[in-house]
């Protein structure tokens, strides 16, 4: 597989659907990254984890939709071109 821009966004797409997968009751509750453990007040300093956590929740909020339409782009352009 040759190095190119094609190859960076199919890898960049993968890892956005990691994150869009990752289900917070069985998979992020169990390694303390659930919603529960997120604990901050308005105005204070939010920590890396925490920052983490909000990123993970937005882009399985937002890109749900989004995503289905480019896997579904990049399926058509692998069957076309391999």
């Amino acid at each position: 597989m040759a190095f190119t821009l094609y190859s960076l966004i199919q890898a960049a797409i993968l890892c956005v659907n990691a994150v869009a997968v990752l289900h917070e009751e069985r998979f992020l509750s169990k390694i303390g990254w659930g919603a529960d453990h997120s604990v901050g007040g308005f105005g204070d300093e939010t920590g890396v984890k925490v920052q983490l956590m909000t990123l993970i929740r937005s882009v399985r909020t937002v890109m749900r939709v989004p995503l289905i339409a480019v896997n579904a782009v990049c399926i058509v352009l692998l069957l076309l071109f391999g």
